[in-house]
């Protein structure tokens, strides 16, 4: 199944992201998570120009971002307050600068996936083409320091540690290739020798579909497994070449694939999780852990755009 939609996403070009026959058919096409329409609004005069979609978790951290890179482009207004295109819903957030669309997508894999049919449906309406798309996130290290910035080689499952992704459709598992650009890897990991501050390395990144017992955590509400467990199956992971562990990789990866966008994770390691389960560390560290990542993207975003713009 999964090599046959590789080849349908083959066939069909890379700026047409949307594989759903169905759309033609529709008078309109309500994006209901995100409040934005067909008809309700003019989408290629709003994001026609969308180059790069970055997406995090946190709402107030995808505005943090937008403030980021307004600064960096060079579009920064100290009277604007980058407004809430999403403002009729209380589900999601998102804000553009210039080429530059941020999002929050939630928590782990559903929200995710919800937040991100409806953003790809958007770029196909608003007729965007060589568009890349960044995760930028949080997560737990696996032999990693606290405040590593991890990029993601292959989103990997928690089980065969392969990069792929089971969706459940018309009660029949169907198996998805979730492996990201590698391209795009190695160029934000050239892109992150400029920050000295902080380490940045390359590996694969674990997506479970719990924050505790899905990462082997000892301090859920309930837990059937020893320390010995524990950590017998992180030593696994760590095996397999893991850095880092989250809850949104695998299908962001394979909605990236089947789209045919340039996909990249991002995270900081907020803690090594083969030292501990809980995130004890100050407020004001994690908010300087959680700003690198957005460092390092906000940074790589300028120097493609100088490029291109050298290159026109």
């Amino acid at each position: 199944m999964a090599q046959k939609e590789d080849k349908q996403n083959q066939q069909r070009g890379s700026a047409d992201y949307v594989k759903n026959p169905h759309l033609e058919g529709m008078k309109e096409d309500f994006l209901y998570h995100i409040n934005l329409g067909t008809k309700t609004n003019n989408l290629p005069e709003m994001f026609g120009d969308v180059k790069f979609v970055c997406l995090g978790g946190s709402s107030s951290r995808m505005k943090a971002f937008i403030e980021l890179i307004a600064g960096e482009l060079g579009m920064k207004d100290p009277k604007s307050e980058y407004p809430n295109i999403c403002e009729g819903t209380d589900r999601y957030v998102m804000y553009k600068v210039g080429p530059v669309l941020s999002v929050n997508h939630g928590m782990g894999v559903p929200s995710t996936a919800i937040v991100l049919h409806e953003i790809i449906k958007l770029l196909h309406h608003a007729r965007c083409k060589d568009v890349t798309v960044i995760r930028i996130g949080t997560s737990g290290g696996i032999g990693v320091e606290p405040g590593t910035v991890v990029i993601s080689k292959q989103a990997v499952d928690p089980i065969t540690f392969k990069p792929t992704f089971e969706q459940v459709i018309l009660g029949k598992t169907v198996v998805r290739n979730c492996e990201l650009d590698t391209g795009l890897a190695q160029e934000l990991l050239e892109c992150s020798k400029e920050f000295s501050q902080f380490k940045t390395v390359i590996g694969n990144t674990v997506c479970t579909l719990d924050f505790y017992e899905g990462q082997a955590r000892l301090d859920g509400a309930f837990c059937y497994y020893t320390e010995k467990d524990k950590m017998d199956y992180l030593k696994k992971v760590k095996e397999a070449g893991v850095c880092n562990m989250e809850m949104e990789s695998t299908v962001f990866a394979s909605m990236c694939k089947l789209s045919g966008l340039r996909g990249a994770v991002v995270c900081v390691a907020l803690l090594n999780r083969l030292n501990g389960d809980q995130i004890d560390s100050p407020h004001e560290v994690l908010d300087d852990y959680q700003h690198r990542p957005q460092l390092l993207v906000a940074s790589y975003i300028k120097k493609q755009l100088q490029t291109k713009a050298k290159h026109n």
